[in-house]
């Protein structure tokens, strides 16, 4: 099975469809899959759901996507540091479903893992367990009964991450802190695109280095990445 492709438009060919689930990796701007989300822009694709922590900043990451106004739905953790994101979601333009962090990871895991759902303290008692199920488990002190929410675990119908470095066969690394919500973002993905730094040997990656599983990747590009630092913070001279 093919899995490496020479360019992002190459690799998203016969996968894009309007009003389609995304789910992308990334953190700010640390890991992000900027050349396949530069890929979707041109290729116009609309009406689109993204489950991504956040829209990363106006220019950059999934805020190219929400200038274009290609974006219906975000389910996210963090709208900061995007005045167009902020900007929609107050207007009303854009539909917002906020997560805690630790859940949207825990929801792509799961969905990844074929669990279609799973129970949280995250949440109990304010606005995110509202129109939840809501049950209750001896896990308190001496087994004391304690309130869970229930979570759905997400089922995209498309998983674009960056990694460090691939095989030919899809077994990823990624690099200190890029890591972040690239692996579970991969796994709930029906069909996974992955574009990294480097494309090595088959082998040659040591088995206990892999962090992602070959099985999850589907089509892999490599390019050059711009690597941007959202907020830079240095010592005076």
């Amino acid at each position: 099975m093919k899995k490496v492709y020479g360019s992002a438009a190459e690799a998203l060919e016969g996968v894009l469809f309007d009003g389609m689930f995304i789910a992308s990796g990334g953190f700010g701007l640390c890991g992000i899959p900027e050349l396949l989300l530069q890929a979707i822009k041109e290729a116009g694709t609309k009406e689109l759901t993204f489950a991504s922590n956040n829209a990363g900043v106006d220019d950059f990451g999934i805020g190219i996507l929400l200038q274009t106004k290609q974006v219906k739905k975000m389910i996210s953790s963090y709208v900061g540091e995007n005045a167009e994101f902020m900007r929609q979601y107050l207007s009303g333009e854009l539909e917002l479903e906020f997560n805690p962090q630790g859940t949207l990871a825990e929801r792509m895991r799961s969905g990844g893992c074929g669990i279609p759902g799973f129970y949280t303290k995250t949440g109990v008692g304010t606005v995110i367990a509202e129109g939840k199920e809501h049950k209750e488990f001896p896990t308190g002190p001496d087994g004391a009964m304690e309130t869970y929410i229930m979570e759905n675990g997400i089922f995209a119908d498309l998983a674009i991450v960056k990694a460090w470095k691939a095989d030919a066969t899809g077994n990823l690394v990624f690099r200190k802190t890029a890591r972040n919500f690239n692996p579970p973002a991969a796994m709930c993905g029906k069909m996974c695109i992955v574009e990294v730094e480097e494309i090595v040997e088959t082998g040659s990656l040591d088995p206990d280095s892999i962090h992602l599983p070959g099985i999850y990747v589907h089509r892999i590009i490599q390019g050059d990445h711009e690597k941007r630092i959202e907020q830079r913070t240095v010592r005076e001279a």
